[in-house]
């Protein structure tokens, strides 16, 4: 099993960046794809980034692409999603997510896929 546990958010103002942080810890020793995932006020969970074990295998949401990067770090076992030129619709809280998944297996960006789940950080964009 795997433990998340995610950081880095907080208030920021439009057009701004942050950098979420996704450590994982219990049974790491077996390559996991980890995906990112927000939901705002009202609104449903949306799927908006995923990597494989490999790290060369990213997918993007529409609406994050071009502004959101993902990457990762096997040997500290944490997963960072970099977010730059932020926007207010961007607020949500953020969470990850992991399931255990071949090293070069393609990620998907569906909730459904993923088995283990983090707490959530919230991220505000606002002036």
């Amino acid at each position: 099993q795997l433990q998340l546990v995610e950081s880095g958010g907080g208030l920021v103002q439009p057009g701004g960046s942050l950098r979420l942080s996704c450590v994982a810890s219990g049974s790491t020793e077996e390559d996991y794809a980890v995906g990112w995932f927000r939901q705002a006020p009202g609104k449903g969970r949306e799927g908006i980034s995923c990597i494989n074990y490999s790290g060369a295998g990213t997918n993007y949401a529409d609406s994050v692409k071009g502004r959101f990067t993902v990457s990762r770090d096997n040997a500290k076992n944490t997963v960072y999603l970099q977010m730059d030129s932020l926007k207010p619709e961007d607020t949500a809280v953020y969470s990850c997510a992991a399931v255990y998944s071949d090293y070069s297996r393609d990620c998907h960006t569906g909730p459904y896929a993923y088995d283990y789940w983090g707490q959530g950080t919230q991220v505000t964009v606002s002036s």
